[in-house]
């Protein structure tokens, strides 16, 4: 039986009305992605031809989906806006706070015990405000997400970056800041400058050793990181209808990797399969009755050029397995030119860990494909030769998948079976090295592998490849190896061959679980208590930031240039700083920790005050505390990775005014905006270098409009300066916000909270 069954029926009710509607308004065919945001405009919106990639959109999505670590900041703010219950269907996830290091029995019982005082507070807090509430242990988020909550045709907000996995059935998802969702659950409009369209055709099918996975690395290659900012791509083609439901949602999940906003695909049987197996076939029978809306109109995909702003056509039946990285997602390697690269670039042969699992590659037909490998392995007298761990995306798949023998074929390996949750894909793994720092290779089935991401080291060369390719790496233990084309001495030291994996796509028997980890919240939540103890190094209650005064701003410092890739990761790391997601002032103290400063080439800052270098978190703490304001200058794609708001919310907290920089990902630049931050692009990139270690600036804002560019006047040391314009993409709303302080303090003057 499906949730929110009501709601469903609600969105399909008004389904064809609402896209008749739009097409006649557009005066041409519709692709799926328009057909959903127009479906999904907020009440009282004028209906009209927005303009891609220059409009803003107000819109009303069906439900809001949050993971622990970013719920703590979500639902503090949540708090504050004065509201008695969510306006729309919400979720909380526990699925980040576990820490790979044992097992899954032994880790998440120690996370419980550990993170008792947070998942308490989800808990009651779930429970006084309407919010669904998924124990520990439940799965990760977005694989919870697929198998409950997401429906073709819908429109959802996540609080996480990977939010899109739910494209695999059919939705807009789209990953956003907590600020974003105290919007949506308040009931308020939810704003997006309408995006540009990117349409993969895919024709052919998957063979052999290629599999979903290698669509988006593909992708990845062509588009590169920054690729799709702004965009929605949408896939179809017979390609996309060969390709699983679980398969679809992984694409779209990796989608966050080369910056867009969401991916999907039309609905098609694959998906009523996957909905039937699921035990929600009261949706798929809702789907076919509208089916016909929930795919894009034929015109559009017969002449995709007209249609969408870029086009990629890609042949499934030619599709070579693609590995991608190190370091980033989008370097990728096709698996016959993998071995040449390990070499010319000296990346490290030798494979220490293969991972598998994670919200990206954890479904049935995932790891019945990698047990397939498991099981050739152990009759051809082969066992790992690098570590091998696998991380089920939930406690149904889990359950499952052990009632079916594919965890035991993992173990037969040498395999370890990690909690349902995140774990090492975010940080959050205990690995057993000799040395912390020692260069090494990994190997996962995730999504993201920047620099010092899964353990902390910046030497480990991480690379993602799909699970059934990972666990034969993990089998050969040695990253030059083609299960295509070579062979491996087994312990009886004859030459056997690995054949191309096996795999269901959805399981025979059906999924089952005894308990999937829902607490329901409950009916009427206003006798519930939701507390937080003052000396609670782990949760904070939030105070309100500053509205702006009217005047430019100032004498501001430079807390930081930051040279090259800084993503979220870089501004506010996680691993072990994820203890404190709820407690802004003490995991502000990682502000900027990982990003590397374009005079020293390393991590640091200069203190101006003392002229001493120092951490950029210690150095920023000084300016506050010293009551002197600051600015961060960045480099391209500013920004880019996880959603997490405290990446916009710790510089806010620290003094940090303004963010300047080359160009923003798009969830980071929402965030800062919300946070009453000023967002800032150079109009001539090139005035970047023109930032000196020592400078002290002033920006000219009194007359802050949209469309107008601002003033800045960075003033050397040696008593000269540089003028730049800088650009910006605030509308009147957003401009509202910083006037405010913030946009939550905008909600909370509308609710006189």
């Amino acid at each position: 039986m499906a949730f929110d069954l009501d709601m469903i029926k609600q969105v399909y009710a008004q389904l064809p009305a609402k896209i008749e509607a739009a097409r006649a308004v557009l005066g041409r065919p519709m692709t799926l992605t328009e057909k959903i945001l127009y479906a999904h405009l907020y009440p009282d919106t004028e209906l009209r031809n927005f303009a891609r990639g220059k409009d803003y959109v107000d819109f009303a999505p069906d439900r809001v989906a949050m993971q622990d670590a970013t719920a703590q900041m979500a639902l503090l703010q949540f708090m504050m806006a004065g509201k008695k219950q969510v306006a729309v269907p919400s979720t909380v996830h526990c699925d980040h706070l576990i820490q790979a290091k044992v097992g899954a029995a032994a880790d998440l019982d120690t996370a419980i015990d550990t993170n008792k005082e947070v998942y308490d507070f989800l808990a009651s807090v779930s429970n006084k405000y309407g919010i669904g509430f998924w124990k520990p242990g439940a799965g990760i988020i977005h694989q919870v997400v697929l198998e409950n909550y997401a429906f073709p045709g819908g429109m959802m907000i996540g609080t996480d970056s990977h939010t899109p996995n739910a494209g695999g059935l059919g939705m807009v998802a789209i990953g956003v800041g907590g600020a974003d969702a105290v919007d949506v659950m308040a009931g308020m409009p939810w704003e997006l400058k309408m995006p540009k369209l990117i349409g993969v055709h895919l024709t052919g099918q998957l063979n052999g050793w290629a599999s979903a996975k290698d669509v988006i690395l593909k992708v990845a290659g062509i588009l590169t990181v920054k690729g799709g900012t702004g965009a929605i791509v949408e896939y179809f083609g017979e390609g996309a209808r060969s390709l699983s439901c679980t398969g679809k949602g992984t694409i779209c999940n990796m989608g966050a990797e080369i910056g867009a906003t969401t991916s999907t695909f039309g609905y098609d049987p694959s998906m009523s399969r996957y909905l039937r197996s699921t035990h929600r076939a009261d949706i798929a029978e809702l789907a076919d009755t509208v089916a016909e809306h929930l795919t894009g109109d034929p015109e559009a995909y017969a002449h995709p050029e007209q249609y969408f702003d870029q086009v990629i056509e890609i042949n499934l039946s030619e599709l070579e397995p693609h590995i991608n990285g190190p370091f980033t997602p989008d370097l990728a390697w096709p698996l016959s030119k993998f071995a040449e690269a390990i070499k010319e670039n000296d990346y490290p042969q030798e494979l220490e860990v293969g991972l598998i699992g994670s919200c990206t590659n954890s479904s049935y037909e995932d790891l019945d494909r990698a047990a397939s490998v498991a099981k050739q392995a152990v009759a051809k007298k082969l066992k790992a030769r690098a570590e091998f761990t696998v991380t089920p995306g939930s406690e149904q798949v889990r359950f499952t998948v052990e009632r079916d023998g594919q965890l035991q074929a993992f173990e037969n390996i040498g395999g370890v079976v990690l909690a349902n949750a995140c774990g090492p894909c975010i940080g959050q793994w205990a690995r057993h090295m000799d040395d912390p720092d020692r260069k090494n290779s990994i190997i996962t089935s995730f999504n993201r592998n920047f620099a010092k991401r899964n353990d902390g080291n910046p030497n480990t060369h991480a690379f993602v490849a799909s699970p059934e390719l990972v666990t034969a790496f993990a089998i050969a233990g040695d990253l030059t190896f083609n299960p295509m084309t070579d062979k491996l001495v087994n312990e009886e030291g004859q030459e056997v061959t690995l054949d191309p994996p096996a795999g269901e796509e959805l399981p025979s028997q059906g999924f089952d679980v005894e308990d999937a980890g829902y607490v329901a919240p409950a009916e009427d939540g206003s006798q519930v208590e939701v507390t937080v103890a003052p000396d609670s190094e782990r949760l904070q209650l939030l105070t309100p930031f500053a509205p702006w005064d009217g005047e430019d701003i100032k004498g501001l410092k430079l807390l930081i240039k930051a040279f090259g890739k800084c993503t979220t990761d870089h501004i506010s790391m996680a691993g072990p700083w994820l203890r404190y997601r709820g407690h802004l002032d003490n995991i502000s103290n990682n502000l900027m920790l990982g990003a590397i400063n374009a005079f020293t080439q390393k991590p640091g800052t200069k203190n101006a005050l003392t002229g001493a270098y120092d951490d950029s978190p210690k150095v920023a703490r000084a300016y506050r505390n010293a009551g002197v304001q600051s600015v961060i200058i960045g480099d391209e794609n500013y920004g880019e990775g996880s959603s997490r708001e405290h990446a916009a919310m710790e510089p806010r907290h620290m003094g940090v005014r303004a963010v300047i920089v080359k160009s923003f990902a798009r969830i980071h630049e929402t965030n800062l905006k919300k946070q009453g931050m000023l967002a800032l692009t150079f109009a001539n990139p090139d005035d970047y270098d023109k930032i000196q270690e020592d400078d002290t600036f002033d920006i000219h804002i009194r007359g802050f409009a949209p469309g107008e560019q601002i003033k800045v006047v960075a003033h050397h040391a040696d008593g000269s300066s540089d003028a730049f314009m800088c650009n910006h993409t605030y509308n009147e709303q957003q401009i509202g916000w910083f006037k405010a302080g913030s946009a939550l303090n905008k909600i909370r003057e509308q609710e006189g909270a």
